[in-house]
């Protein structure tokens, strides 16, 4: 065997915590169900957005948007959360740890 350096193809859970936000701290702000929709809409827009403008399209899956911190779940390769650690407005990925 070749010692050649294969890009990893497996992709596993990570959680994206985003950068301080006021847009997103003033529609949390507001506590009526209209507000609750529209910061639904609007993060999930945003992570879209991110995950859209960073890596390749068909090449990652978001399970969840995180309304009560501004954050997402996505399954991707460990390559490509090393790419959005870098992505302007991302302040932490992390991989998901299962719990025994």
């Amino acid at each position: 065997m070749q010692g050649i350096a294969m890009e990893s193809t497996k992709t596993e859970s990570y959680f994206v915590f985003m950068n301080y936000d006021p847009e997103y701290e003033r529609l949390r702000a507001d506590r009526t169900k209209r507000r609750e929709q529209e910061l639904n809409l609007y993060l999930s827009r945003k992570h879209d957005e991110l995950l859209a403008s960073t890596l390749e399209a068909g090449s990652y899956r978001k399970t969840l948007s995180l309304v009560i911190i501004d954050g997402f779940q996505v399954e991707i390769t460990e390559d490509q959360a090393n790419v959005l650690r870098s992505a302007k407005g991302v302040r932490i990925v992390e991989k998901n740890q299962e719990l025994a």
